[in-house]
């Protein structure tokens, strides 16, 4: 990972940490934004957005997908936050997959009851582990049937 990829997984991580100032769940939050443009455009090889701050990110989400949000109801840390936007962002550029599917694989209940065991994790290890997570249970979901 260069600098500028190592910078933005840094302001995603405060921004996740941001939600906690809002009046929004952050969970929802988590939701909304993984599944926004604004993490498509920060999924872009080059788009302005890469470029902008975390308070900046974070009026853009609520501006544009206001009509999604909802009122407080989940109460996470600020480490925990941090951890996974941080994450989510290295996610991305360790596999160029895009948000939306890295949040199929890991929402943020997955992170959560995770945060613990991973975070002192290597990010890529602890990719890793997420995805075989990820496709333990898609394997025993459909032997189940």
């Amino acid at each position: 990972m260069d600098n500028f990829t190592l910078k933005l997984c840094d302001i995603q991580g405060r921004l996740f940490e941001l939600f906690l100032s809002t009046d929004y769940d952050v969970e929802n939050l988590v939701k909304v934004f993984m599944n926004s443009e604004i993490a498509k455009n920060l999924d872009s090889e080059y788009n302005r957005m890469q470029w902008a701050g975390e308070e900046y990110l974070l009026e853009e989400l609520i501006d544009t997908c206001k009509d999604k949000l909802i009122h407080k109801k989940t109460s996470v840390s600020k480490e925990a936050l941090f951890w996974m936007g941080y994450v989510y962002r290295y996610w991305h550029f360790y596999t160029q997959e895009d948000s939306v599917k890295i949040y199929k694989q890991a929402p943020f209940e997955t992170m959560i009851i995770n945060y613990l065991m991973f975070h002192t994790m290597d990010v890529e290890m602890a990719i890793d582990d997420l995805k075989e997570i990820y496709n333990q249970k898609k394997s025993f979901f459909k032997h189940d049937k």
